[in-house]
């Protein structure tokens, strides 16, 4: 009856992983029915574009560049900030000035840190969450996490039905029937991803769908907008790779223990 004791242990796997999934998709179906109203009435903010495109190290690479480009901040591609212009325009230039300091200088990589956990970013997450445009922290990667358990927990049951039949002949119980009581768990572990596949929606790591639409809408709006705010739009969606200038490029490569120039 050992083959018993690897049948539950069979379901329990299957349904573990089963039921996270339903859990994760309904959380998701709640985030998405959150978002639809909200994608049709707000118009993101470029520290919203870029909070919803890299989460909270991108609106500090962003408040990082247009402050560059303002001349308000010097990038030097040794990998060193230094203030020029110590009054911030706002929450989030106050925080990246905050972190590199009263000495006006620092290293970018430290100040890059500390202005992505700054509360200025916190508060636009949690309005963005609030609106159904960015996934919550819970959520976030969930539905695909508990896809890859499903998926696993199907090899699990495989592997215990074929371990079920290799053991020593069972003269109570048929191995054709011990194969079917397996294929049950099995079925069921199939049958959601099945459906996942077909029902779950296209999540990135921080935007919801409705997200993502305003998103792609932004990238179309400003297609026609000046230079500058086309370029700052790249880099909120895009990141330091959409950043042309190589000097102001290579100055987020942490570069170890360099002197400032």
């Amino acid at each position: 009856m050992f083959w018993v004791l690897l049948l539950l242990l069979a379901w329990a796997v299957a349904g573990t992983a089963c039921t996270g999934l339903c859990l994760a998709a309904v959380r998701a179906a709640t985030v998405e029915r959150h978002g639809t109203d909200a994608d049709r009435e707000h118009d993101l903010t470029l520290y919203e574009a870029a909070f919803l495109s890299g989460g909270p190290a991108r609106v500090a690479d962003l408040t990082l560049v247009s402050m560059a480009r303002q001349r308000r901040l010097l990038l030097a591609h040794t990998g060193w900030a230094t203030v020029v212009d110590p009054t911030g325009r706002d929450e989030m230039e106050q925080s990246v000035i905050g972190a590199i300091g009263p000495e006006g200088q620092s290293r970018i990589e430290p100040v890059r840190s500390a202005a992505a956990a700054a509360d200025s970013v916190r508060r636009l997450a949690d309005g963005l969450v609030r609106a159904g445009l960015a996934v919550p922290d819970g959520a976030r990667t969930n539905v695909a996490a508990c896809v890859g358990q499903v998926r696993a927990a199907a090899v699990g049951v495989l592997a215990l039905g074929l371990a079920a039949l290799l053991l020593p002949a069972h003269s109570e119980m048929p191995r054709d029937l011990i194969a079917l009581w397996f294929a049950l768990p099995l079925a069921l572990t199939l049958s959601c991803l099945a459906i996942a596949r077909v029902e779950a929606h296209p999540y990135s790591r921080w935007a919801s769908p409705a997200g993502q639409r305003l998103l792609g809408a932004l990238t179309r709006r400003v297609a026609g907008a000046g230079d500058d705010r086309r370029y700052l739009t790249s880099v909120a969606v895009r990141g330091i790779r959409a950043v042309g200038e190589p000097e102001l490029r290579a100055a987020f490569a942490d570069r170890g223990q360099h002197w400032p120039e």
